[in-house]
C-alpha cells in the first residue's frame, strides 16, 4: 500500500499550502473554534435535549456523542427562524443538501478536499434544516419523506465515489472507498426496508450522522496531518474509508438480525 502512495496522491491535490483549499482550511478552524464556544454556551444555559432527536431515537457514535446532536438542534435555531420568516420550505434545502452532496463529490476527486469538506459540512446543516422546518410547519409529507432519504444515497454515494477517483492511483484505494460506499449504503437500505414493515431500527455504529462527520473531518485535517507526519496526501483519508468499511458491516448485520428477529 504504501510503495502506491509514492506514486503520488494526488496531481491534482499539491501541497498544503497558500491557495483556496489554505483559506478553507483557515475556516474551518475558526468555524470550529465558533462551535466549540457555542457548545460551551449551550452547556451552560442548560443542555435542554432537544425534542426532535429524542423522539426519533438517534444516537451518535452508540449514544457517546449525543451531546452533538442537542447542540446542532440549538445551534441552527436562528437558521430556522430565518429561514420559516422568509418563506425557504423543506424541500428547498432537500435540493440544497443535494447540490452540496453532488459538490462534494466532485471537489473531493479533483483533489480539493478543504472544499469537500465545506460541501460536506453545509450539505448536513441543509439536511438538518430539512427534517426540523417539515415538522415545524407541519409540512411533512411522504414526498418530502421519499426526496430526502433518496437525496441522502445520492449524496453518499457522490462523496464515496469522489474518495474512489482521488484514492485511484493508491493500491487498493479505490477498493476500500468502494467498500466503504457498500457499507453505508447496505446500513441504510436495511433501516428502510425495516420501515417499510413497520419495524424502526436506528441503533448501531457508523450510521449517516458518523460516517458524514468523519468524511467531513478527514477534509480538513488530511492536509495539514499528512503533511505534519511526512506521508502523501490521502494517506488519513484512506485508513478513515477503512475504518467506516469496517464497522459498517457489523452495524447492517446488527440490524439485519435485530429486525429480522422481530418479523418472526
Amino acid at each position: 500500500m504504501r510503495r502506491g502512495m509514492r506514486v503520488g496522491v494526488l496531481l491534482a491535490g499539491g501541497g498544503f499550502g497558500p491557495g483556496p483549499e489554505h483559506i478553507a482550511y483557515l475556516c474551518f478552524l475558526a468555524v470550529a473554534l465558533a462551535a466549540f464556544v457555542s457548545m460551551v454556551a449551550y452547556a451552560v444555559a442548560g443542555r435542554r435535549q432537544d425534542r426532535d432527536v429524542v423522539s426519533k431515537g438517534g444516537q451518535f457514535f452508540l449514544g457517546l456523542g449525543d451531546f452533538p446532536m442537542h447542540w446542532l438542534m440549538w445551534a441552527i435555531s436562528p437558521l430556522v427562524g430565518f429561514s420559516r420568516r422568509v418563506g425557504l420550505t423543506a424541500d428547498f434545502y432537500s435540493y440544497v443538501g443535494l447540490v452540496l452532496g453532488l459538490a462534494s463529490g466532485v471537489f473531493i476527486g479533483a483533489g480539493r478536499l478543504e472544499l469537500g469538506g465545506w460541501a460536506i459540512v453545509l450539505g448536513g446543516v441543509a439536511d438538518a434544516l430539512d427534517g426540523r422546518i417539515a415538522r415545524l410547519t407541519d409540512s411533512a409529507s411522504d414526498f418530502g419523506d421519499f426526496i430526502d432519504s433518496t437525496f441522502d444515497r445520492f449524496v453518499e454515494a457522490a462523496t464515496f465515489l469522489g474518495f474512489a477517483f482521488y484514492l485511484r492511483v493508491v493500491t487498493w484505494g479505490t477498493m476500500i472507498a468502494g467498500a466503504a460506499l457498500a457499507g453505508a449504503l447496505i446500513v441504510s437500505y436495511v433501516r428502510a426496508r425495516g420501515e417499510v414493515l413497520k419495524v424502526v431500527c436506528t441503533k448501531g455504529l457508523m450510521q449517516r450522522g458518523e460516517r458524514l462527520v468523519l468524511t467531513a473531518l478527514v477534509c480538513f485535517i488530511d492536509p495539514p496531518l499528512s503533511s505534519f507526519l511526512g506521508v502523501p496526501r490521502g494517506t488519513i483519508a484512506l485508513w478513515v474509508l477503512v475504518l467506516i468499511a469496517v464497522t459498517t458491516l457489523p452495524t447492517a448485520i446488527y440490524r439485519t438480525v435485530w429486525i429480522a428477529s422481530r418479523l418472526r
